[in-house]
């Protein structure tokens, strides 16, 4: 290994994303010096480690923000994907990677190294494809590239996990498509980020393609039965049917799981390849298995449950922005986009002190629920999820405390100071953009909780949009208000 390399300057791409957020934390703890590189650095303020690493905000398809993310970088990790985004995302990520690559080499960096899918079958999906596509292009400069090929990864909080945990608890009997009996040798996240915090150290720079995989071929229903029995479930009936698409396959991933349909497609594309690492490419020659050896399929399940039972899970899946509307106003969009903010305003007067209605306001959404009108939430998460949006069954990364980029829900966590304000910001689909604010202050020696939901509409269609759910917002508002005071006087009690 390469100590020259100690105080080098490494760059992660995608520090908002489940693994490079992971990843970042890693790199620190072995004391290397990172730098990460994000469309909108208020993503990542609630991190414990974002006050220890260099942030550098921009967009990856800008080149004169590429040339300072890059400027003074041995090594720069890639972990950028656009599948969300478009039905063009092959497109996309392809020159996304190939002004990446240019803007490699003009800085003179030592090292490339990219976390990519296995893809070992002439028949992959297109998500593989533009993996594999993502890659070459990385490579079509002087620069070498380490590409660290990966098939399912199996963590707490990772879509693939939460695609497999959810199927398994809803659904004792299930119809399944033939892809449950492919191939697959999935990973877990501790040796993912073993793999990639060892490229850091490597003695010199690499130019070549490894698969990573566990030490495990199985099936996609073994993986769920294997589930089963280590949450005390029955055995799972599995009823395979031809007619099953990826498309009716996705659709019916989104309607039983918290994954919305435009990751879940891609996932499930995934699966209908064999994906198995190919001997010849491992990463042995440079990179050991780790010496406890690498966590088996069963392992890595009872680590992901033990993580997510304890609340200890640092990234999420949800954590990467997913797309909105196009009509959908963008958080970068200017000020003058939306013209009109429309306002549903509460107040609350109570002697309850700050601290336990703090409590409950920060509490809110999850298992918790939004303190009265279950229904109406969940008709309209329904709604959202039908239209290709994320839904309400996201869930909190944590129950109790919310961090600046944490996703809740449909909402996001924009801003956040314990014990006076919280800012929701909406990711449902609309025609337009919302928030949903809290501000707790004294007044009089009483406390006043002020309730605010923000709407600025996109155009007329917007507009009919408030307008028509406004009075749905005469049972949710005044009933959330009052149940938060409720429940804080009640949390209150011996």
């Amino acid at each position: 290994m390469d100590t020259q390399n100690h105080r080098a300057l490494y760059l992660i791409t995608g520090a908002s994303g489940y693994v490079g957020g992971r990843l970042v934390r890693e790199l620190l703890n072995e004391k290397k010096k990172v730098r990460i590189f994000v469309r909108n650095a208020k993503k990542i303020r609630g991190q414990s480690w974002a006050n220890d690493v260099e942030i550098i905000e921009g967009n990856a398809n800008n080149s004169q923000d590429l040339d300072r993310a890059l400027d003074g970088v041995h090594t720069a990790y890639y972990l950028l994907h656009s599948i969300n985004v478009s039905t063009d995302f092959g497109d996309i990520e392809s020159a996304m990677a190939r002004g990446f690559a240019l803007a490699s080499e003009r800085a003179k960096i030592q090292q490339i190294v990219y976390l990519g899918g296995i893809a070992n079958d002439e028949n992959r999906s297109r998500h593989l494809t533009s993996r594999m596509n993502t890659g070459t292009q990385l490579a079509s400069t002087t620069i070498p590239v380490l590409e660290l090929r990966a098939g399912i990864i199996i963590g707490s909080g990772s879509a693939s996990f939460e695609m497999l945990r959810h199927l398994t608890h809803r659904l004792p009997i299930m119809t399944t498509p033939k892809w449950v009996s492919n191939r697959t040798q999935p990973i877990a996240i501790r040796d993912v980020l073993y793999y990639l915090c060892s490229a850091a150290n490597l003695a010199k720079p690499e130019n070549r393609i490894c698969d990573i995989g566990g030490p495990e071929v199985v099936t996609y229903a073994e993986m769920m039965q294997r589930f089963a029995h280590i949450s005390g479930l029955r055995k799972r009936i599995i009823i395979q049917v031809p007619v099953l698409t990826p498309k009716l396959s996705s659709l019916w991933i989104g309607f039983v799981t918290p994954v919305p349909i435009s990751l879940a497609r891609p996932l499930v594309e995934s699966l209908i390849s064999e994906v198995v690492a190919d001997p010849a490419k491992s990463a042995k020659e440079i990179i050991p298995v780790p010496s406890d050896g690498l966590l088996t399929v069963s392992q890595a399940i009872h680590l992901a449950l033990t993580r997510t039972a304890e609340n200890s899970v640092d990234t999420r899946w949800s954590d990467a922005a997913f797309p909105m509307a196009p009509w959908q106003k963008a958080q970068s969009d200017p000020d003058w986009a939306g013209e009109l903010t429309l306002k549903d305003h509460r107040e609350f007067l109570t002697d309850i002190p700050v601290k336990y209605l703090w409590e409950q306001i920060e509490g809110i959404g999850g298992d918790r629920g939004w303190f009265g009108s279950g229904w109406l939430w969940y008709l309209r998460g329904l709604i959202d999820r039908m239209m290709g949006g994320v839904g309400i069954r996201r869930g909190r990364r944590d129950p109790h405390r919310l961090r600046v980029g944490d996703s809740l829900d449909f909402w996001r966590v924009e801003a956040h100071e314990p014990e006076k304000h919280l800012r929701l910001y909406a990711e449902m689909i609309l025609p337009g953009k919302a928030w949903l604010e809290f501000n707790l202050s004294e007044v009089d020696g009483k406390t006043l909780l002020s309730q605010d939901a923000l709407f600025e509409p996109r155009g007329l269609g917007g507009q009919i949009y408030w307008y028509l759910v406004s009075p749905f917002h005469l049972f949710i508002f005044p009933t959330m208000g009052r149940n938060i005071v409720k429940a804080a006087r009640k949390s209150m009690l011996p």
